[in-house]
């Protein structure tokens, strides 16, 4: 309980969380509800036209913040980028424990419902339903990576893509990374189940795609060395995955200067080496 106490205050507290707006009050953006949970209405936030002759690749943003509080404002403008390079950009909310109660399986459930509307709405969208990418920060990291991993949680619905910014990705032990050990363990009320079934790094197989991590090397919120864990992971399942570790740089890295730029860089050549946008 200490560790996650830790987690959450760090991230209620820093300013790359805590500065974006809830609800998101972008203007540029399309709004369309993906799920109504009791009196809460899911939203998500679509950035690029639709191209009546061509259907675009898409890319499914979910914000940081513990999976208590955060704004999915956090990835507008990687989403504004991605929209200017001709991809429809999403930007997802998803229930918190500060505003809804919710343990971590109910974001994980919402994540996929998420995933799995915007596949089904893809035709009206101008979206390929088969160049869908999820990516997150953090905590969104983790949902992202869940549903390119686990089965179940009410879609098996699969993104093409994974980009995920400081996952939180190994939330159990496995070879050569102690959860445990490093204070990311996460007690099972608070996760609303073991913390191996909600651990992507656990569920890697045949279905998991290509992925991108970008992380800080002196994360101490989500240690570089899980990351490390969940690489290994995907490469003996012989699935593709490219970790690139940012010398120096803490949690949160990737909103700031100078890692903004550097990691939307690397996330764009991440895509035009899919063939998904042109260099």
């Amino acid at each position: 309980m200490k560790s996650l106490l830790r987690l959450v205050l760090y991230l209620l507290a820093s300013p790359l969380f805590a500065q974006f707006p809830y609800p998101p009050t972008s203007t540029d953006a399309r709004v369309e509800t993906y799920r109504t949970i009791d009196a809460t209405e899911l939203k998500l936030w679509i950035f690029g036209e639709r191209d009546p002759n061509t259907q675009k690749p898409a890319i499914v943003f979910f914000f940081g913040g513990g999976w208590s509080s955060g704004s999915p404002a956090q990835f507008e403008r990687q989403a504004r980028h991605f929209a200017a390079r001709g991809m429809i950009a999403i930007t997802a909310d998803y229930r918190v424990r500060s505003r809804q109660g919710v343990r971590v399986v109910d974001c994980v459930n919402d994540a996929k419902a998420a995933l799995a509307w915007v596949r089904e709405h893809a035709q009206r969208l101008g979206i390929d339903p088969n160049k869908i990418a999820a990516s997150g920060g953090s905590a969104g990291g983790h949902l992202a990576a869940c549903t390119g991993t686990l089965d179940g949680y009410g879609s098996n619905e699969r993104p093409n893509a994974l980009i995920l910014f400081n996952p939180a990705a190994t939330l159990a032990p496995i070879a050569g990374w102690d959860a445990q050990a490093s204070g990311l363990a996460l007690s099972p009320e608070r996760l609303g189940a073991p913390a191996q079934a909600l651990s992507p790094a656990h569920h890697i197989g045949p279905h998991t795609p290509p992925t991108l991590i970008l992380h800080g090397t002196k994360d101490t919120t989500v240690p570089y060395e899980s990351v490390v864990a969940f690489e290994r992971a995907m490469k003996q399942a012989g699935r593709p995955c490219t970790l690139v570790g940012y010398e120096g740089a803490v949690h949160g890295f990737f909103n700031g200067n100078p890692h903004f730029a550097t990691t939307l860089a690397e996330a764009d050549r991440f895509l035009v080496a899919l063939g998904w946008i042109t260099p």
